[in-house]
């Protein structure tokens, strides 16, 4: 739609350059984010960002999801961006505070944060809006020891680019810097007080947990996927009476909420996994955790808590003889396999686990197109590479 609209252009001579891109801005942001933001595209006055902004930012489902976990009197975004995380999470908290260094941003956040509260008065929240970064706010911050106050939560999303517009994914490459800005955050918390750091789907968790433990803080983490994709991981700092939930790793597709998987590093180091005994094909049902899972770095535990039997140590498949029907994850009915040389299969999803061939090259030595019902499971049984006929479930 806004491509066409964009050729329109005399139609609109009444608009200045400057108030078209504006009407373009807003109707792309519209477009893109309808199914991502759902709440926001029903308000008639909200205004939205340029693209990038409006593709990095949170979704509504990921966002109410960190809301839920967290409540207090005071909290800080540190990192602003589009206001998507700042919104949802003030819902949980007396008072918030928005901090971001592009002005623009700043202009949009605070109108928007205005029209939906006056829409809904019920849930008024104060919202201040600081157009700086998050070391200029912290630094003419007082302590909390010395004007009696701080914050319940720290929030912070830092940017995984570099300079030159580069993916990063450690921790000491974002910006902000976290672990340099940690002393400094600590400082800032109420004596229960938590910081929640939002960070890249490709983090090494076990990496930044050992970096993060420096400074003597434990950490829940949450990894979050919609429809078996990995959305965010989460890292939330435990209250010190919180010992339940220290090293407490939660893997959880939002799409089946009701099918989390908690876990603890230890529960996954000690899990007794029995391994598959005769041949894989008289086993009817095949199983590969989600995709929460598998990032969390689950890959024995599923086996124990749903008495399933491991194909190999670096195959993160699972079989069983009867049906194990609330896994967390995707489930097959295998199948006898079909003859190559009589082409009885013509088309199916090609799915390669720790196998030698690539989907691409699989899909090739079978003469397969892709789709259908079908699917062929490349992956290694004990060391052998072997396929798999099956079925979704």
């Amino acid at each position: 739609m806004v491509n066409d609209l964009a050729l329109q252009r005399s139609k609109y001579k009444h608009l200045s350059d400057d108030e078209w891109r504006w009407f373009l801005q807003q109707v792309e942001g519209r477009e893109r984010t309808a199914d991502k933001l759902p709440s926001f595209a029903s308000i008639e006055d909200w205004w939205y960002p340029v693209r990038l902004s409006c593709e990095q930012c949170s979704s509504e489902l990921t966002a109410r999801y960190k809301a839920s976990l967290v409540s207090g009197e005071k909290m800080v975004d540190l990192t602003g961006g589009y206001g998507v995380d700042t919104f949802f999470l003030s819902e949980h908290f007396d008072h918030t505070d928005y901090v971001e260094q592009n002005a623009e941003l700043c202009r949009i956040a605070e109108h928007n944060f205005k029209v939906q509260r006056d829409d809904v008065p019920s849930t008024k929240k104060p919202i201040t809006v600081h157009n700086c970064t998050a070391e200029e706010f912290l630094a003419f911050l007082p302590l909390p020891n010395e004007a009696g106050e701080g914050f319940s939560l720290i929030f912070l999303d830092p940017a995984r680019r570099d300079s030159h517009g580069g993916k990063v994914f450690k921790l000491a490459d974002c910006t902000p810097n976290v672990l340099e800005l940690l002393p400094t955050l600590i400082k800032h918390l109420t004596e229960n007080g938590q910081i929640m750091l939002k960070l890249s789907p490709m983090l090494d968790i076990s990496q930044a947990i050992k970096e993060l433990y420096l400074f003597n803080i434990h950490w829940s983490v949450y990894v979050i996927s919609v429809k078996n994709e990995v959305k965010e991981v989460l890292l939330l700092s435990t209250k010190e009476q919180d010992a339940i939930n220290k090293g407490r790793i939660t893997a959880i597709d939002l799409a089946e909420p009701e099918k989390a998987f908690v876990f603890t590093r230890e529960q996954e180091q000690t899990a007794h996994v029995s391994p598959l005994v005769g041949e894989p094909e008289g086993v009817p049902f095949l199983y590969e955790p989600n995709a929460a899972i598998l990032k969390a770095g689950a890959y024995k535990l599923p086996a124990e808590r749903f008495g399933l039997q491991k194909l190999d140590t670096n195959t993160h498949l699972y079989v069983s003889d009867t049906l194990v029907e609330n896994f967390p994850g995707r489930i097959w009915k295998t199948l006898p396999i079909p003859s190559l040389k009589e082409r009885v299969l013509q088309k199916a999803n090609i799915l390669v686990r720790n196998y030698p061939l690539t989907a691409e090259q699989l899909k090739k030595k079978w003469k397969l197109k892709d789709g259908g019902e079908d699917y062929i499971i490349g992956c290694r049984v004990a060391g052998k590479p072997t396929i798999f006929y099956a079925k979704r479930i």
